[in-house]
């Protein structure tokens, strides 16, 4: 059966399984950067989550000869004015852990109450061609508010905190099918899917036995 190799550009095994279910029933065949050796890091030195996407996808793309898609995505707090941000695996300082990050963020937000803890997660989607060239990119947003104390051990990152006011559940109370419709990376793939298709019926991305 024919198909299309897929490099993800991150090693984060959740993210993968997030992504593997929305794309191979469209023949695509996903892999993740433990796959292979030579991968390299790439610095994600842009100010904007599209900007750190493009650097993740065409660098690595480009040194691996695959088709990448890179995404960047994190937590943006209505009362720290956007913070984390694009900073959000670092928020806590070098050697940041998810539970550093969300000690960091629950003492940040200590003086305010529920009503004034509204944020949003955001996930940006690019997918460059083996020269390095960005083919398609798409943007998705997810909006809740931060708890005070976490709730549930699924997800990752901040997910424990961050609730979805309308399910009155955190992201880490949520199952993966229901996460896999309302996430802010589900939502940016479902924007992206429709262009990569397309570079697929152009003949531009041809599939390989």
């Amino acid at each position: 059966m024919k198909r299309r190799i897929l490099v993800l550009g991150s090693r984060n095994k959740k993210k993968l399984g997030e992504l593997v279910e929305l794309l191979e029933p469209y023949g695509f065949e996903l892999h993740s950067l433990e796959q292979y050796p030579s991968a390299i890091e790439v610095d994600e030195t842009g100010d904007t989550f599209a900007a750190n996407a493009a650097l993740k996808a065409a660098v690595q793309a480009k040194h691996l000869g695959q088709w990448v898609l890179g995404e960047d995505s994190g937590l943006c707090v209505d009362a720290l004015a956007g913070r984390p941000g694009v900073y959000s695996a670092r928020f806590s300082g070098p050697g940041a852990t998810d539970a550093t990050n969300n000690r960091k963020l629950l003492e940040e937000l200590k003086n305010y109450p529920l009503n004034k803890r509204r944020a949003h997660y955001v996930c940006h989607a690019t997918l460059s061609d083996p020269q390095g060239v960005v083919r398609a990119e798409s943007e998705g947003h997810c909006y809740g508010r931060i708890l005070t104390t976490e709730a549930g051990s699924d997800g990752f990152g901040y997910d424990p905190l961050f609730e979805i006011p309308e399910y009155h559940r955190t992201f880490g109370e949520l199952s993966p099918g229901v996460k896999a419709v309302l996430s802010h990376r589900a939502r940016a793939m479902r924007e992206l899917l429709p262009q990569i298709v397309r570079l697929t019926q152009t003949g531009d991305w041809p599939a390989v036995n």
